[in-house]
């Protein structure tokens, strides 16, 4: 394994999902799983995210349409925070979601929605604010 690359992949995952989420990965692994972790951190995050030819955003975007197609919504939640993290505006998601319904037919377009507003809720209450009226 590339260590160099593994730690720059890592880096970016915190950036993009958080600390939390990255130790929180990284706790729940046990010894069986923990090498799956670096595989994460070399392949997924370092390899694909750390190559500059397309931003954060943009990758987040491509990852929302794709884990929707898949019908990952467990994932698709977590790259949905990414998203967020990663700048995309309430726009710019809605227009994805949107788009994700009509490519991927609506029932992911619903759910996506459904996992949307839950993350945006979530990410409200961290933040101390009012949540979200329905």
């Amino acid at each position: 394994m590339d260590k160099d690359l593994r730690a720059q992949g890592e880096k970016v995952r915190r950036t993009v999902l958080g600390d939390g989420y990255v130790d929180a990965a990284r706790a729940n692994a046990d010894e069986f799983s923990a090498p799956f972790q670096d595989v994460l951190n070399e392949y997924c995050w370092g390899q694909c995210w750390t190559d500059d030819s397309l931003s954060l955003s943009q990758r987040s975007l491509l990852n929302l349409g794709m884990l929707a197609a898949l019908g990952r919504m467990h994932e698709f939640k977590v790259h949905f925070r990414g998203a967020i993290r990663n700048g995309l505006t309430d726009k710019e998601l809605r227009a994805a979601l949107i788009q994700i319904a009509v490519y991927c037919g609506v029932p992911a377009g619903v759910e996506a929605f459904r996992v949307a507003r839950t993350v945006r809720q979530e990410m409200a209450a961290e933040a101390g604010e009012a949540p979200e009226e329905t």
